[in-house]
């Protein structure tokens, strides 16, 4: 496995986008007016977007908090320093869970079940594979002072008690959240506009005319904000 997964972690930064145009395959739906009514479609709107929500949410939090400056060198794990801190004090890889939950989430909100039954199984077991490449890195490099982190921290399933003191006692930097975050985001929100104007042309009253001038104007609006991030990223007006 570890193996497997330092073969992902090398092509990590093309599995988001993969998985994330994977949403747009056809498929049998999740939720069926025939199950669930005329109105079904609120079902896999109202819990995707939360679901995928929750996702963005520990992503910010994680980075805003106390972000990890672990990344690759020459294709490998690489960390140059073991980070207990924030978010992290309470799940030992919690951007991993928030991506997780971004692409759940989408794929509830694209009513798939093919996404949600095999491609989301897909990308927990190469996740799962990647966690043991770095653990296998992390283990080597700091020893005892990672296995202690291992037994106190959960590797998956965030612990809930404490968090509150977490984040009363530390400063939110939200500049390094946009400047790190605003490529995803945009990426994100373009593919959840696109997913509600086409998939559910119920909100726009089936009329085709309102869902183009709505998707202009927001897929603008996102141009517009993401253009003025990466200048202001690129000039150094606007830095943590």
């Amino acid at each position: 496995m570890v193996q497997i997964g330092n073969f992902f972690f090398k092509h990590r930064n093309w599995l988001f986008i993969f998985f994330y145009g994977a949403i747009f395959i056809p498929s049998w739906p999740l939720f069926s007016p025939a199950v669930f009514g005329d109105h079904y479609y609120w079902w896999p709107i109202a819990t995707g977007l939360f679901v995928t929500c929750l996702g963005q949410l520990i992503r910010g939090l994680t980075i805003g908090l106390a972000y990890i400056v672990r990344g690759g060198k020459d294709g490998k794990p690489y960390a140059e320093g073991l980070v207990t801190e924030g978010i992290f004090n309470h799940c030992r890889n919690p951007l991993y869970v928030g991506n997780i939950l971004m692409l759940l989430g989408v794929g509830i909100l694209a009513n798939s079940l093919l996404y949600v039954g095999v491609m989301i199984p897909l990308f927990l077991f190469i996740y799962q594979a990647i966690v043991l490449a770095e653990e296998h890195f992390l283990r080597g490099k700091y020893g005892n002072d990672f296995d202690v982190y291992c037994s106190k921290v959960n590797r998956w399933f965030p612990r809930l008690s404490g968090l509150g003191r977490t984040l009363r006692s530390m400063h939110f930097n939200w500049k390094r959240w946009i400047l790190k975050e605003h490529t995803t985001q945009f990426i994100w929100l373009i593919g959840i506009t696109l997913i509600l104007l086409f998939y559910y042309p119920q909100l726009t009253g089936h009329n085709e005319n309102c869902r183009n001038l709505l998707l202009a104007i927001i897929l603008g609006i996102l141009a517009l904000v993401y253009a003025g991030v990466r200048y202001g990223k690129k000039s150094g007006k606007f830095k943590e």
